[in-house]
């Protein structure tokens, strides 16, 4: 908002055309971060309907899932939108949210006795050690999420397939939308990335 009353007010010669376009740019970028915090929430409400409703609350935990893809699917193009890149705090972290609505959802399913409490820890404590030691590049945060996606659609395939069928409809569902975005640009950055992370890692090792 303060950012918005500052192009009102310093920006009063510009053509009307030219400031609303500005204007509409900014917005974006607060939707798209607005969407990101959206992540968050949804993420942290895992452990609630985890300890409440356990396995019950399966479909509701689909649609959570659902939810957090569809805005973290429209929170990049909002905040591409703008021809004036600038940073917040929330956009340059939005693989680390993207990462902890995954961890949500662990919880979710360790508290629910989906996943054994030892297997689930141990899965959060080895990669937490390899991101203390590396850090965390993109392609392997993304690598981290797949298998408790992967493991919980099979859940939801299996125990709910109703709402259980769109977590397998969506990532078709997106690729066809965007495309040629995945084999353009999704495919190759996350192989040019773990070409990267091998050779940092080899490195570190040696």
């Amino acid at each position: 908002m303060l950012r918005i009353c500052l192009v009102l007010m310093y920006n009063r010669d510009v053509d009307p055309s030219h400031q609303f376009e500005e204007l509409a740019m900014i917005v974006a970028k607060q939707v798209a971060d607005f969407l990101t915090v959206l992540r968050v929430i949804l993420a942290f409400s895992y452990p609630f309907i985890g300890l409440t409703y356990g396995a019950d609350a399966l479909p509701l935990a689909i649609w959570i899932l659902l939810t957090s893809w569809v805005t973290d699917a429209l929170d990049g193009p909002l905040a591409r939108r703008s021809s004036r890149q600038y940073h917040t705090w929330i956009g340059d972290n939005d693989l680390g949210v993207d990462m902890t609505v995954s961890v949500g959802l662990l919880i979710y399913m360790i508290l629910s006795d989906i996943v054994t409490p030892l297997l689930g820890v141990v899965y959060i404590l080895l990669w937490g050690v390899y991101f203390l030691r590396f850090g965390i590049p993109r392609s392997m945060g993304m690598l981290m999420q797949a298998p408790i996606y992967l493991f919980f659609i099979w859940v939801a395939m299996t125990e709910a397939p109703d709402p259980g069928y769109w977590l397998v409809i969506y990532p078709f569902l997106i690729t066809a939308i965007t495309w040629p975005r995945f084999p353009n640009e999704v495919v190759p950055g996350f192989l040019d990335g773990m070409k990267q992370v091998w050779g940092r890692s080899s490195r570190k090792v040696q």
